[in-house]
C-alpha cells in the first residue's frame, strides 16, 4: 500500500488545479449522475466517501449556494430514518430543513436487511442549469477531444 501512495502522491499537487477538479467532477457525474434534468444536477450513492467528494469538488469548482442544496435518503423500510437522516447530514454539512422526505424501497418491507453498516442511499440534487450544463458539456468535450478521442 505504502508504494501506492509513493507512486501517486505528486498527483496532489495537481488535484489543487481547479480545471483538473472540473475534470474529476464531470468524470464522476458521469459515473453517478442524473442526465436528464436540464434544470439541476442530481448525484446519488450509497458510500459516504464518493458523496462527500462530490461534494467537495463541487464546492472547488463552482460558486455554490448551499441553500439551492437538497438531499434525499433512499433506505430499507427496516432502517431507523432519524438515524439515517442525522448520519447524511453530517456527512454532507447539509442541514435537515433542506432534505426532501426519506424514501422507503417498499420492496424491501418484511425483508430484513443482511449488511448492517448499510445507510442507504444519498441523493444530492442542486438546482443550477449552468453547472449542469457546465459538466455535461465538460465529458462531451473529453470524450470529443480528449486523449482517447479518434483524431
Amino acid at each position: 500500500m505504502d508504494s501506492i501512495v509513493y507512486r501517486n502522491r505528486h498527483l496532489v499537487k495537481t488535484i489543487r488545479n481547479k480545471d483538473v477538479c472540473k475534470i474529476a467532477l464531470a468524470i464522476l457525474y458521469l459515473g453517478e449522475g442524473t442526465k436528464g434534468n436540464k434544470g439541476s444536477l442530481r448525484f446519488g450513492n450509497s458510500d459516504p466517501f464518493v458523496i462527500d467528494l462530490f461534494l467537495n469538488l463541487i464546492k472547488k469548482c463552482y460558486n455554490i449556494d448551499e441553500r439551492k442544496l437538497r438531499c434525499t435518503i433512499l433506505c430499507r423500510a427496516d432502517q431507523n430514518i432519524k438515524k439515517l437522516e442525522s448520519f447524511w447530514s453530517e456527512i454532507t454539512k447539509i442541514p435537515p430543513d433542506q432534505f426532501y422526505k426519506t424514501r422507503i424501497d417498499p420492496r424491501t418491507i418484511g425483508k430484513p436487511s443482511k449488511k448492517p453498516d448499510y445507510k442507504g442511499v444519498c441523493v444530492i440534487d442542486y438546482f443550477s442549469a449552468d453547472v449542469f450544463l457546465d459538466l455535461i458539456y465538460i465529458q462531451k468535450i473529453i470524450h470529443k477531444f480528449g486523449p482517447v478521442a479518434q483524431w
